[in-house]
């Protein structure tokens, strides 16, 4: 059974200041498997944020994000991370790491199999 458990939000961070998620995988082979970072906004959809590659050569970023947020991954823990810099008011959301079989990761919903359950993000200016 695959799982996907996300970490490192709750409580509130103000503008400016940095914030690191995980997410542990654990019931698949890790390295299989792109990974991507997704995040959801009160009374908006569900949008792309970040997505790394099998073995994290090659990472897409939303224009959004770019420049301060940076995905990486360490296979040996079956852990993907999203380190988030300047963070904005508009960051806030609930953000979700989800797995796929894409091998350079993607910006569609649709090309990842497995989600987690998400963990929130508050940033107060």
């Amino acid at each position: 059974q695959v799982q996907l458990v996300e970490s490192g939000g709750g409580g509130s961070v103000q503008a400016g200041g940095s914030l690191r998620l995980s997410c542990a995988a654990s019931g698949l082979t890790f390295s299989s498997y792109a990974m991507g970072w997704f995040r959801q906004a009160p009374g908006k959809e569900r949008e792309f944020v970040a997505s790394i590659s099998r073995y994290g050569g090659t990472t897409y970023y939303a224009d959004s994000v770019k420049g301060r947020f940076t995905i990486s991954r360490d296979n040996a823990k079956n852990t993907v991370y999203l380190q988030m810099t300047s963070l904005k008011p508009e960051d806030t959301a609930v953000y979700y790491c989800a797995c796929g079989g894409r091998i350079y990761g993607s910006v569609h919903q649709n090309d990842y199999d497995y989600w987690g359950q998400g963990t929130q993000v508050t940033v107060s200016s």
